[in-house]
């Protein structure tokens, strides 16, 4: 008699679905015969300018030392961290990229017995981690395709260990300001950790934004997140960290698996870290491309959620996953949200001015025929 084998994996994983990650270039080619060269990928909300030269050159200098293991701890990428953070290196706890941090923290506070609180539209790794633990995850509906901070505060209970807040949130871009962050951080009760997850705090400009590393003193409850591979463009290398108190990071520390970074990646990210040109750049051509996709949909008569980040949701007018699956067909990658509660958005990472426009050009045959007839009848 054959065993069931979905029914010996815990409860919370076994309703579980994996992540889907944006489609890789090289798989849409094989699929549909494409030629790669020929194919846009605005999927994965990756840095659309390449890796920073700065980078490349440190992660070169590592090739020769393959056969050695990294720095466990990471001490010069923690050192330039505090340094450039004002923070101690004791507060730092590195990741390969920041879900793995998210994972790190679930796994060190939370069990079967504990709530989870996140929100509706929010990233979907808070849920997979709860529910890969057996925790009971606490979905909070949305306001405004964002989070709704003060019904957060209100989900929270005597079982609650964590709560997870995304600011910018994947895959909305909505924002809260400092205020409200900060309003939001002092309803929480010091014994409920309050992760947030600033994965693209860089794309973040002007006045009135929250910094959650100014906030640790303050709430010595609240852990922040980051990542390397948004703005900084090393996504390919998996870094990222947590922020915290010292007491905390040394429990995160104590979960963390060994050698989580490796060796190129920790080089990486020392050296982009000084790249200041680099990153002035990606900010630069994000905003661009944001102004350019924002303007193309209102042309098409498309809504969008304004967003903070390096992507834009934008609502297609009908079942997503169809136009998808057009642009597909002409070589164009973007992300259907519908397991976020949004069937009828796509989500599109900013990308190139050419790319971004390829996209534009590419929307009204995939949109239903209507808006075809009305750009060119």
């Amino acid at each position: 008699m054959s065993i069931d084998y979905q029914t010996l994996a815990v409860a919370g994983v076994q309703g579980m679905m994996p992540y889907q990650p944006g489609k890789p270039i090289d798989e849409l080619a094989r699929e549909l015969g494409l030629d790669p060269a020929s194919i846009v990928k605005l999927a994965s909300n990756e840095n659309p300018l390449g890796p920073s030269q700065a980078a490349l050159a440190a992660a070169r200098a590592e090739l020769d030392s393959l056969c050695r293991y990294p720095d466990g701890n990471g001490f010069n990428l923690k050192a330039r961290l505090a340094e450039k953070l004002n923070v101690g290196p004791a507060q730092i706890t590195l990741g390969n990229g920041s879900n793995d941090v998210l994972e790190i923290i679930a796994r060190s506070f939370a069990d079967r017995d504990s709530e989870v609180v996140y929100s509706q539209h929010a990233f979907a790794v808070y849920s997979l981690v709860t529910r890969a633990l057996g925790a009971q995850g606490v979905e909070v509906p949305g306001r405004h395709w964002g989070h709704d901070l003060d019904a957060m505060a209100a989900a929270v209970t005597e079982k609650t260990r964590l709560v997870f807040v995304a600011n910018p949130n994947n895959p909305t871009g909505t924002v809260h300001n400092a205020r409200d962050i900060k309003a939001f951080l002092g309803q929480i009760p010091e014994r409920v950790l309050v992760v947030l997850d600033e994965a693209y705090f860089e794309y973040l400009e002007g006045d009135g934004f929250p910094d959650g590393v100014a906030l640790l003193k303050q709430f010595p409850n609240l852990i922040v997140t980051r990542t390397f591979s948004k703005a900084w463009g090393l996504a390919a290398l998996r870094v990222g960290y947590s922020l915290s108190s010292p007491a905390i990071a040394d429990i995160l520390n104590r979960v963390r698996q060994p050698f989580n970074v490796d060796a190129i990646a920790l080089a990486a990210a020392t050296a982009v870290l000084d790249d200041d040109e680099y990153l002035a750049r990606a900010r630069q051509a994000n905003a661009d491309g944001l102004r350019q996709l924002e303007q193309g949909f209102e042309r098409l008569g498309l809504d969008y959620v304004p967003s903070a980040g390096n992507f834009i949701a934008v609502d297609v007018g009908e079942e997503a996953g169809s136009v998808f699956q057009r642009l597909l067909e002409q070589g164009v990658i973007v992300r259907p949200i519908a397991g976020y509660g949004m069937p009828r958005h796509l989500r599109v990472s900013v990308g190139l001015h050419e790319e971004n426009l390829r996209l534009l050009e590419a929307l009204p045959e995939a949109l239903n025929p209507k808006v075809d007839e009305a750009l060119h009848g």
